[in-house]
Formats: structure tokens, C-alpha cells, sequence
């Protein structure tokens, strides 16, 4: 409390925008065409992203709750509005939920993804437990599958397998480790994707990139992070390093930052950090715009600034 409290109390001005961040309303109509390069992602903030590979789209811990709380009254609320209206989502094949925390796992996201006529027949995916949170929200008991680590689902051709992570689970002081918690691999005909989720760093990282990779593209946690918490928030610095440990190749894809106050640095900080590395292939688009993933093709958005 000694270490956390001052800067907790003395240091909120600075965690969020002076103004709301002017980002970019989701063109619908691009979904209608599928990327030419097989690969495409559109980040809706935080650690949301409808990811579209090989023919099929999943929608990855969805969170358009105003705030990442267990109210709507208070809580960290978010910087800006999604991109995409909730009901204007096009056609997808599967939501994956990686934990039960509140910004990966929003309840009122949920409820209303699990009421929408066209989404009844999409497959949920989620990890050990936290199966039993999505029904308890609405979601078809016959449409969700909870996987333990190193076990796989196929969702059309992409094969997801629930990889192991360094984090925690709850979603009260009350109930901590009742669920896991995973990160995932995509497995397609063409392209593979690693989902990393929340992590610290650990040294399981080489063993699924040489077991699962290479990947075109690596999403890594770089927010809400603090070096007392690194061993379940790995840094813009530990995404660095995990990257290279998963091998190196493709695209690091920086998620987890940018649209919630949820740690005590900068809200700019974990992406200006992360800019300032040379050495390493950035694919950090603005949220909201649906882009094509091209090897060797970066992108360094400025939207933040």
C-alpha cells in the first residue's frame, strides 16, 4: 500500500486522456469482401478483436460494456465508444472468452451477443469454468466448449488450442482461481495466430512458439501493467522479449492498453514504449478499421497521440 497508494491517489490525471481520442467509426460494408490476404483483424480496443482467418471470423473477448467493472456505475469506464455497434457486427463463427475478468469478459456484452437471433448457432470457446459464467448470462449450453490447456477445438479449417498463460481468474476478492484462464493458438491452411491474452512472462513461451509456430501474427499484452504485478502483466518490455521467445516471426500485434484506466502508468506509456524499440515488426493499427495482415508489412498507427 506504501508503494501503490500515493501514486494510485497523486497520479489518476495522467492514467487517462485529456480528451476523448478520436477514433474512427467501423466501415460495415468492408466485411462483405473477404481480405485478399486470407488475414484480417479489426481491433476494437483493449483486448477485443474480430480476428477473420482462413474463411473464418472469431470474435475474441468481447467487451462493449461502458465500464470493465462488476457495475456500470462505477469502475474503470472506458476512453471512447467501440467503433462497431454491438448489432452491427457482421456474420462470425465463434466468440473466444480467455478468462472471466471483467475486461475480457463483459456481462452485458454477453448477454446481448447471447440474445441476438443470427449469432444462435455461433460456437463459444472458453477455458475450464468459465463456462458456467457464460450460461449463467445466457449463452447455449450446447454451443460452449471449455477447453484445458493443450486441448482444440475446429472451428471451420482453423483449428484453436487453449494454450497456458501466467496470469489469475475471479471476478470478486471471493473467488480467485475457480476458473482458468488460457491463452490460444489459430491454426489455419495458411496463416497461424497467437492469442497471448493475460500473461507475465515465463519461459513456456519458446515451447509453443517451436510447438505451434511461427506465427504471421503475435497479440501480446503490453498495458496495465506495473513492475509489483510482473509475474500476470507482462509490459510493453516483457512483450518484447516474449515475442522473440515465441520466435521471432511475423508481426507483434500489441493488445491489452489504450482504452481503460486499469494501472498506475501513463495511458500513452506501454505503446510509446513499445515504439521506441527498433528491432521490433509492430502491426498496431487504429481500433475500429478492419486491416489486412501482410508479412512483413507493418503498422505503427499514431491514433494515440
Amino acid at each position: 500500500m506504501f508503494k501503490v497508494g500515493p501514486r494510485f491517489f497523486f497520479g489518476a490525471a495522467t492514467r487517462s486522456p485529456k480528451s476523448v481520442p478520436r477514433v474512427l467509426h467501423t466501415d460495415v460494408s468492408i466485411y462483405a469482401t473477404k481480405p485478399r490476404s486470407g488475414l484480417r483483424i479489426t481491433w476494437m480496443g483493449h483486448s477485443t478483436s474480430l480476428v477473420e482467418i482462413d474463411g473464418i471470423s472469431i470474435l475474441i473477448d468481447p467487451v462493449w460494456d461502458e465500464r470493465a467493472a462488476p457495475t456500470q456505475w462505477t469502475g474503470p469506464k472506458r476512453f471512447f465508444s467501440a467503433p462497431l455497434a454491438l448489432e452491427k457486427l457482421p456474420a462470425i463463427d465463434a466468440i473466444l472468452i480467455s478468462h472471466d475478468h471483467y475486461d475480457h469478459l463483459g456481462a452485458g456484452t454477453i448477454r446481448s451477443l447471447a440474445q441476438t437471433e443470427r449469432l444462435r448457432n455461433v460456437r463459444w470457446i472458453t477455458a475450464l469454468g468459465v463456462d458456467a459464467i457464460l450460461r449463467d448470462l445466457g449463452v447455449d449450453r450446447a454451443r460452449c466448449t471449455a477447453l484445458n490447456w493443450t486441448e482444440n477445438v475446429t472451428v471451420g479449417s482453423v483449428n484453436v488450442t487453449a494454450l497456458p498463460a501466467r496470469h489469475f481468474s475471479g471476478r470478486s476478492l471471493f473467488n480467485r482461481f475457480e476458473t482458468l484462464w488460457a491463452s490460444f493458438a489459430f491454426a489455419g491452411p495458411r496463416h497461424r495466430v497467437y492469442y497471448g491474452a493475460d500473461s507475465g512472462e515465463w519461459y513456456g513461451f519458446r515451447d509453443i512458439g517451436e510447438a505451434f509456430g511461427p506465427f504471421d501474427l503475435s497479440m501480446l499484452e503490453i498495458g496495465a501493467s506495473n513492475p509489483l504485478w510482473a509475474d500476470i502483466h507482462m509490459g510493453p518490455e516483457g512483450a518484447a522479449r516474449s515475442y522473440r521467445a515465441l520466435g521471432g516471426q511475423g508481426l507483434l500485434m500489441p493488445i491489452h492498453w489504450g482504452l481503460f484506466d486499469l494501472a498506475l502508468h501513463h495511458w500513452t506509456q506501454p505503446i510509446e514504449t513499445l515504439f521506441a524499440f527498433d528491432d521490433l515488426k509492430l502491426w498496431s493499427p487504429t481500433p475500429g478499421i478492419p486491416s489486412e495482415v501482410v508479412a512483413g508489412q507493418e503498422i505503427r498507427s499514431d491514433w494515440w497521440r
